[in-house]
Order: structure tokens, then C-alpha cells, then sequence
């Protein structure tokens, strides 16, 4: 899968605007600006955020109680991009499976 697809999900999720062509190392960097630009300055923006995007509550806890390692900003990209991840092979998945039905059958 290229980073095109993911770009597209996050940008769309976080309704921000990443270029197409970029690195995964690179879209990590940007989305952990911005989220610690949230949770500096629009913590409640950040909440919706994560909550539209599905991330897992409690793994999130569990990470930013652990000892700091790495500022909260990468650790919720990390699960931002595991999380679309997850969610872009789900889909694919779910149209691979789909596909061998009739348009009779899927009705």
C-alpha cells in the first residue's frame, strides 16, 4: 500500500492538509506537531479527534502512563496511523470478500 491512501484518511479524519507524496517518517513528524499544537491549544478538538478516529482508549492511556519516553504527540500519531491503517486493509478486505457476489447476492 502506498502512503497516498493513508494520507488521504488522515487528512480527511483531521480535516488538515499533508501532502500526497510523503514519507511515513515524515507524516509521523507532521501529525505529532500538530497533535501537540492540540494539546496545547484545542485539548477538546484533540478528544473529538480520537474519538472519530476510533483510537483505542485504553491503549492510549496505557501509553502515556508508561515512563516518557516520547512526547505525547508521537505517541498519538503512532496509534492514529495503526489505527488507519487498520482500517484502509479492513476495507480492503471487506471489498475483496464482497466481490465474488452477484448484485442480486449483495442485496
Amino acid at each position: 500500500m502506498k502512503n497516498e491512501e493513508l494520507v488521504q484518511e488522515i487528512n480527511k479524519n483531521l480535516a488538515i492538509l499533508l501532502p500526497k507524496e510523503i514519507s511515513l517518517d515524515e507524516l509521523h513528524i507532521r501529525l505529532s506537531e500538530y497533535l501537540n499544537q492540540l494539546i496545547q491549544t484545542d485539548f477538546q478538538k484533540l478528544i473529538m479527534l480520537l474519538y472519530r478516529i476510533d483510537v483505542s482508549e485504553p491503549k492510549l492511556k496505557q501509553l502515556l502512563q508508561q515512563p516518557p519516553k516520547e512526547d505525547a504527540g508521537k505517541i498519538i500519531a503512532a496509534l492514529i496511523i495503526d489505527r488507519q491503517l487498520q482500517k484502509i486493509k479492513s476495507r480492503k478486505l471487506y471489498r475483496q470478500d464482497n466481490d465474488h457476489f452477484t448484485e442480486e447476492e449483495k442485496w
